[in-house]
């Protein structure tokens, strides 16, 4: 597989999932736009980090819940790399902006979650294809089963986004078909040094160790190298043929049934 060359910009790069998928991407010679909200200093260091795998790239800020902003940071990379090859929709709001029960969540968030997640992806994705040439790579990282399932209440908002962005995929999957832009979305599962870690230790532990004992056939939780790795293995001209999937990188937590303990599932 070969990269090198090839330009990219990730949302919500400058750490957690949206840099593992930099660095990975880096290591093949892609060179990145780091997109960054309010976090200056860790977006200065992924880049830092690219340079260090023999890359390049440049920072930029944006806040994408305003849509003049996300098109300004389109045009900032035409400026800087001319072209684009791959685009990764990762960055969404922090928590306390959306996470609230479909009974207490208010329009405004629930506006935030739509606003980062389905027309942020519609104006990017837009503007990504209009930088590409054929054969390009956009992709939306999502969460399966919080877009199908309901049981975590204060997803809600977040969830139903996610549902509304995954269409948008399949959507603009068959708008670019002809001009070889694949667009698939990338469900992880519980990850390390993602909004995992924001959570309480106490719950961080309890999510680990059940995992860990075997909710996850592999028996462990990702890492972002992992959907790093994802992501690049889809960028290859190898995977042209894939177009308008979720995939879903999560070790096989999605195989699990739910009402059956994971002991007696495992064998």
């Amino acid at each position: 597989m070969t990269l090198n060359g090839k330009h990219a910009l990730i949302t919500g790069s400058s750490r957690g999932i949206g840099r593992g998928i930099a660095l990975k991407l880096a290591e093949q010679g892609v060179r990145i736009c780091v997109h960054y909200f309010q976090n200056e200093s860790a977006a200065s260091e992924t880049l830092a980090q690219v340079r260090k795998r023999g890359s390049d790239g440049f920072v930029q800020q944006a806040d994408i819940l305003q849509m003049d902003q996300v098109a300004a940071l389109f045009s900032k990379v035409r400026s800087e790399f001319g072209k684009l090859d791959i685009f990764v929709s990762n960055a969404r709001p922090e928590v306390p902006t959306f996470f609230h029960s479909p009974m207490d969540i208010t329009l405004e968030q629930l506006d935030a979650a739509f606003d980062s997640q389905v027309k942020a992806f519609l104006i990017s994705a837009r503007e990504a294809a209009a930088l590409m040439s054929d054969g390009g790579r956009i992709f939306a990282m999502t969460y399966a089963e919080g877009s199908r399932t309901g049981g975590l209440q204060p997803w809600v908002g977040m969830g139903s986004a996610k549902a509304a962005m995954e269409s948008l995929v399949r959507y603009f999957a068959v708008a670019l078909a002809k001009r070889k832009i694949t667009v698939n979305a990338i469900s992880p599962g519980w990850t390390e040094d993602s909004v995992l870690n924001t959570l309480p230790e106490q719950v961080q532990d309890l999510i680990r160790n059940w995992h860990a004992r075997g909710w996850t056939p592999m028996g462990r939780l990702g890492t972002p190298e992992d959907i790093g790795n994802v992501v690049r293995l889809f960028c290859s001209a190898d995977a042209g043929w894939i177009t308008g999937q979720v995939i879903y990188a999560d070790g096989g937590a999605s195989l699990m049934n739910p009402e059956v303990p994971p002991e007696i599932q495992l064998g």
